[in-house]
This record gives structure tokens, sequence and C-alpha cells, in this order.
């Protein structure tokens, strides 16, 4: 089939592989290292600096908190420029708040830099698959995120094998000063190489991107079902090294375990994009919360090695995909200002990934284990995965993207 000029990708591949990577950078400085290299730090932390399971669930709420006010100081802002200068301002705080951890040694000065932390993230997750987004409507490439999001799962294998190389010769918090140092190579072309944005007129998004209206019910279903997606996201990025090296054959290699997760999860935004290519945005979604479910499910009933890593890899497979998934649909059921339409949607997000690590962090101080937390988690996503199948039912999906190549 051919393409017409009106059709016509308005820039090279060359071009939109750089604002990708921008975006993609912009993720393992603001998720992989400001924000998630406190899961495979947390059992070092415990041991060298006398964390209590109590403080690092308290810790982990922290991160959330900031990014709730993040997500929420990004709903405010309609002006796509001044998004812009925010996702500059929150690469810096991601840079400072890294290396300020290793200077920092008292619980409540943990907890502020984790709050900035926190805040820095929707650099990635929010900020730039909004501008990613929005510059690939606007230039007439497919509006797909799976390969900006292989920067969440590149970020997590980035801060495991930062964690484990530094494991063994440099303390706790020289770790730290370690990963803030390793962020300024991917704050440069996070910074360079993202371009200003452009509001989309009306009727200038291309034909493959739907502009479907929304219900107002369909809307409020699916804030519901990504706050159950936050459950399931925030106990395995927090926990899920610190359970599995309490497994005799992992102890001292957490870090390990957050590599194979970041393995996972780097290519699975290419399958998830494929399936949903094949079934729709809805069911490819409810597929992820199923697998996510499973991967909460297995560590609350065995304690076998095979098993767990299966968990891990599990969880690791399908969280980004939610992500990608998610934003993707609401960008372009919103296209002409998709972060603000991802931004509304990251609060309820946000709000669950309050909850979800203080919870834990109680249930772990009261019964020394996870598995009662994990079940109750694993009860979330089932919830989560009929709210799916209501939105479903209520508006079933318009996917003309199904037949483009």
């Amino acid at each position: 089939m051919q393409t017409s000029d009106h059709d016509a990708p308005l820039t090279s591949d060359a071009e939109r592989y750089r604002v990708v990577f921008a975006g993609v950078c912009a993720l393992i400085l603001s998720v992989g290292l400001a924000r998630f290299a406190y899961t495979p730090l947390l059992p070092v932390m415990q041991l060298e600096a006398g964390m209590s399971p109590l403080i690092g669930g308290w810790l982990a709420t922290f991160i959330y908190i900031g990014y709730t006010a993040g997500a929420l100081m990004a709903t405010l802002i309609k002006d796509p420029l001044r998004k812009y200068y925010l996702y500059r301002l929150c690469l810096v705080l991601a840079v400072v708040s890294t290396l300020a951890m290793g200077v920092v040694s008292h619980p409540v000065g943990w907890m502020l830099l984790r709050l900035v932390g926190g805040f820095s993230g929707i650099a990635g997750l929010l900020l730039a698959s909004g501008l990613v987004l929005n510059w690939l409507i606007r230039h007439r490439h497919r509006p797909q995120l799976g390969l900006h999001f292989t920067g969440a799962g590149l970020g997590i294998i980035v801060s495991g094998l930062g964690v484990t190389g530094m494991a063994g010769w440099l303390s706790w918090d020289q770790q730290w000063i370690g990963l803030g140092i390793l962020g300024m190579l991917f704050f440069i072309p996070a910074w360079r190489w993202m371009p200003r944005p452009e509001v989309l007129q009306a009727g200038s998004a291309p034909a493959h991107t739907p502009t479907t209206a929304t219900s107002r019910r369909w809307l409020m279903l699916m804030v519901a079902a990504y706050f159950c997606a936050g459950c399931g996201y925030v106990v395995g990025a927090t926990f899920i090294v610190d359970i599995l090296e309490a497994l005799p054959l992992l102890s001292g290699n957490g870090a390990w375990v957050w590599i194979v997760v970041g393995l996972a999860a780097t290519p699975s935004t290419f399958l998830w994009d494929k399936v949903a290519h094949g079934l729709g945005q809805i069911p490819a979604l409810l597929l992820a919360y199923g697998l996510q479910t499973l991967s909460m499910l297995l560590p609350a009933i065995s304690d076998n090695l095979a098993v767990n890593l299966i968990s891990a890899a599990l969880w690791g497979g399908t969280f980004v995909g939610i992500v990608n998934l998610t934003l993707t649909l609401i960008g372009r059921r919103f296209p002409h200002n998709p972060a603000s339409a991802m931004a509304g949607l990251t609060l309820s997000y946000s709000v669950s990934q309050m909850v979800a690590p203080a919870m834990t962090g109680y249930v772990m101080t009261l019964t020394g284990k996870y598995e009662m937390a994990l079940l109750v988690t694993t009860a979330v996503m089932m919830v989560g995965m009929l709210l799916l199948v209501l939105t479903h039912w209520l508006e079933p999906e318009n996917r003309p993207h199904a037949s483009t190549a």
C-alpha cells in the first residue's frame, strides 16, 4: 500500500530516533536511577546503614508522594512549553537528588531526597512520554511509545549493573554518589535532544490516530483500573529485590534479580505493542494485568527459587507494558495535548503508589513476612482486571490503527 505525500512523515527516521533516544535517556536517568536505584540499594542500606523495614517502606512512600506532586503539577500546567521547562528542571533534580543520597545519613534527609527523586520521575514517565508522542504526531510518525518505554527496562538494568559493579568495594553512600555521576551521562542527550513542543492544531492529527470521544464513565473506570495497576507496580518496584534476596540461594545477590527484571522489561514494550496490534489495547491490557497479578501471587505461595525468578520476570515484563499501553491509549484519544490527559490518569496511579509501600512496610513489621501484603496486592489487581472488562463492555474499542503496518 502506497503512502500519500499528505501522510508521509515530515522528518527522517534519524531525527525520530534522536528524539526517542532523548526520551529513553530521560527514563534511564529519572526513573532507572533517581527512582528505581532505591530498590537494589534497599537491602544494602538495611545492612550497612541500619535502615528498618518500616523506614524502608516510608522512603518508598515519599518517592511516590513526590511523583504524585509532580503529576499534579503536570496536570495543572496546560502550556506545553511550560511542561518542557518542567521536564528540564526534573532532569536536574534527578541528578542532584541521586548524588545527595550519598551525602545525607539521616532518615529525614533520605525522605526529603526521595521526595525530590520521586518528583523528578515525571520527566521520563510522564513529561517525556507526552513530548515524544506530541512530536511523533506532529511529524506524522506512527504514535507508538514502545521504543520510548524501553528506557524503563534499560534504566533497571543500568541501576542493577551499577549496584552490582560497586558492591563489595564501595559503601552504600559511595554507591549513591557513583550512580549520580553515572546519571550525568544520560542527562546530556535527554537535555539536548528533546525538542521544544508545538501545540498540535485540531485536524492535524494523522488518519491512523483515532480521536473517538471518550465518555466520562469510561475515563473514570480507566482511572480506577490504573489505580489498581499502581499497587501491583509499586509493591514489585520497591520490595521485589528484598523479597527474593531473603531466599538462601540469592542472599547478597539482590541486584542480579533487579537485572533479571530489567532484561524482561526492556523488550516487553515491543511485545505488548504487537499484542495490542492484534488484540486491541484493552484486551492487551487485560492480559498484562493478569500476568502481573500472577507475579504477585507466586512469591506469596512459594519460596521456590525458580518460581520466584519467574515471578520477577513476569513483573518486569508487564509493568512497563501496562504503562505503555495505557498512556498510548489515552494519548491517542487525546492527541492535541497528550501530556495533560496522561497526567490526569497518572494521578490515580500515583495515589496507589503512596499507599501500598507504607502498607507493605507495616505488614512486614507486624508479620516479618511479605506474604499477606502480596495477597492483598493480588486481590487489588483482580479488581483492576474487572474494571478493564467493564471499560471494554461500556465502550468497545475502535481500532483503525490495527490495519497499519
